[in-house]
């Protein structure tokens, strides 16, 4: 059984940090294009981070030099690093993890930030 587990989620004042990490289970880990997204209430989802199996990085551009994705395939995790929040990143934030057909999707956590 394939999971996503988010995690690192909360409530963080405007210039502020959170962690966000992905748990995952039931996946050959290492071989997967995990990606972070986020869904704010009223708006679409949209990709935020994403890394491939190599290492290979992409951002938002709303999020670049703030934000830090990265995974520890010893772990099975993948994880965000958001710095100098701003009330805009408010929003579900999601971990997909894809490999060809497979594509996997966690719960996702809830990002506040206040103003």
């Amino acid at each position: 059984q394939v999971q996503l587990v988010e995690s690192g989620g909360g409530l963080v004042q405007a210039g502020g940090s959170l962690r966000l990490s992905c748990a995952a289970s039931g996946v050959t880990f290492r071989v997967y294009y995990m990606k972070w997204y986020r869904q704010a209430p009223g708006k679409q989802r949209e990709l935020v981070a994403a890394i491939t199996r190599v290492g290979t990085i992409n951002y938002a551009e709303s999020v670049k030099g703030r934000f830090t994705i990265s995974r520890d395939n010893a772990k099975n995790t993948v994880y965000l690093q958001m710095n100098s929040l701003k009330p805009e990143d408010t929003a579900v934030y999601y971990c997909n993890a894809v490999y060809y057909v497979n594509d996997y999707w966690g719960q996702g956590t809830q990002v506040t930030v206040s103003s």
